[in-house]
């Protein structure tokens, strides 16, 4: 059995590549850290309403750790 490829990112299945069209900009490339952090809060936020910012920022980070793309970004870091 194979595994479908996931964005490095955030985790979406992809068709192929290393990340999937919400995390890439214009050209591309993985967008900054500050910005898909948001996105992602904003996204989990939309899914759970009633969840606190705080909530929502420590799961994302804590999410984001797990993630190729962002496991050694300095923001991430205990």
């Amino acid at each position: 059995m194979t595994h479908a490829p996931s964005c490095q990112s955030c985790g979406m299945p992809i068709e192929s590549g290393t990340y999937c069209s919400y995390c890439v900009d214009a050209h591309g490339e993985l967008q900054p850290f500050e910005e898909r952090f948001e996105r992602m809060v904003q996204w989990l936020l939309g899914r759970e309403p009633e969840l606190a910012r705080d909530v929502a920022e420590a799961r994302t980070r804590d999410y984001m750790r797990r993630m190729p793309a962002w496991k050694d970004h300095p923001a991430l870091q205990a």
